[in-house]
Order: C-alpha cells, then structure tokens, then sequence
C-alpha cells in the first residue's frame, strides 16, 4: 500500500493488507467503549475485549524490531491490554497518565476521571527514544537559577540543570482539545467527540521516530496523528471506517481512498 494516506477501510481488512515489520511507530487511539457513538459501543464487554486482542496481535506483526507501540484507552481497559501483552513479544515501558484537566463527568459517587492511561511498549531493546527532544521547564525557577550559577551537592557530586529542562515523567499534563477550542469560555460540540491535543501526538512522536520514520495511525478518527507526523517530516498510513471522519481528515489536508 501506498504511505502518506489514510484508508476508508475496515481495521482488520487494512492490516491484513498492510507488510509485516513496516511500522516504526504505532499511535493507536481505539474505541473505549464508552458509548461516545455507534463505533465505541459493544454488546458485551467479552466483544469489545475479543475486537480489540484481534486487531492488536495484527498489530504487533506489523512492528520493526526497532519500533514503539502507544496505546490510548481508560484505566480498566488499560489494566486488562497489559495483563494481555504480558506474554506476548513486547517490551512494556511506562504507564502514562495522561492529565486531561477536563473531567468525563461530574459524579458525586466516585472520585472523578480526569485522566486518560497510555500504554507505551518497545518491540525490543534497540529503539528509539529521543529524550532530549521532549524535556519539560523546571518547575522551581528560584532553586534552579541558584543551581544554574553555583549547582547543587547530589551524591557528593556538583549538579547543574540542563538548559532543555528536565526529563521528561511519566504523568503529563496536557489540556484536552475540547478545552482548548473554547469560545468565549464556553466548550463547544467537536467535530469528532475524542481527539486528542497536537502537543500530546507531537510529544510522542518526538519521543519514538525519527525523520522519514513510518507512522501507524489506525482508528484514525480527525486524522491528529497523521496530520501532526506530517507537520514533522514523518511518513504515516493508517485507516478510518467512518466516511464522515474521512471527509474530515481530507479536509485537514491528508490524502484519503477506499481500500
């Protein structure tokens, strides 16, 4: 299949298509089950969990050696994928904890969710992970400013901050999109109910490819992941089975065709 292009494609129809060991970089958005419309709603949860291994063990095929693999879903979901990839060919590195500052729904029953979980795995040891690329400012400017003129005694060793800031953790605190694109204060109604910020897809990609790197950008929704990997010099292919997202996407500026 061609690259820089999104399909109109059934998931598993485009990885059944799609060369095995071609991905240098899986950003995988899926359905949560969550009910947010006709395509995140299952009839039992043994469904939605029987979907999801099916498409990620085709997935896992289409990984180099030297690739990462990022998955977005909820806590529970998360909790259940990592069990699952615990006995398969795949590193796992980190659970994120995506900080949304945007709560799902104010209940008074539970405390409420306000994050969102990834899941970041490597294929193996030889990876890419570019962690200069992604530090964060320091958070104490006053004790940093000292730092940067005289250190500071660590391990009866004399430290000075890096001028990039800090590396990076594993919680990040991102506004959520919908929170971004506020109105005169106001959330308005998205074009598609779960995209996620440039600056988080952005973060990743820095982090895990390299120019010229390929791109997996399944369940591809608003076309984020593409659009961000093409601002970066990166290549991509992924797929999306709503065409009314695949006229967004195309609007956005990346090629779409039927499969």
């Amino acid at each position: 299949m061609k690259t820089n292009i999104i399909y109109l494609s059934d998931v598993m129809d485009f990885l059944n298509k799609l060369d095995n060991a071609s991905i240098d970089l899986a950003i995988i958005d899926p359905p949560y089950n969550m009910r947010k419309d006709k395509w995140d709603t299952f009839k039992t949860e043994k469904e939605y969990f029987d979907f999801t291994f099916l498409w990620l063990d085709a997935v896992l095929e289409k990984l180099k050696q030297t690739a990462s693999l990022y998955l977005f879903n909820n806590a529970f979901n998360a909790a259940i994928t990592l069990n699952y990839l615990k006995e398969k060919a795949i590193i796992f590195k980190n659970w994120i904890t995506w900080y949304k500052k945007d709560g799902f729904s104010a209940t008074k029953k539970k405390y409420v969710n306000n994050q969102e979980t990834i899941l970041y795995y490597t294929k193996s040891n030889i990876c890419t992970f570019n962690f200069d690329a992604i530090r964060q400012p320091y958070e104490s400017t006053q004790r940093i400013q000292h730092a940067t003129e005289k250190g500071l005694i660590k391990n009866g060793k004399r430290w000075f901050p890096n001028e990039k800031g800090k590396l990076c953790g594993d919680v990040w605190q991102i506004t959520s999109q919908r929170h971004k694109e506020k109105i005169g204060g106001k959330i308005q109604k998205p074009l598609h109910p779960t995209i996620k910020p440039n600056d988080l897809i952005e973060r990743i990609i820095k982090a895990s490819s390299n120019e010229k790197d390929l791109i997996l950008d399944l369940f591809s929704g608003s076309g984020t992941t593409s659009k961000v990997a093409k601002q970066m010099n990166r290549n991509f292919i992924g797929c999306e089975n709503n065409e009314q997202y695949i006229k967004l996407i195309s609007e956005g500026g990346i090629d779409c065709e039927r499969l």
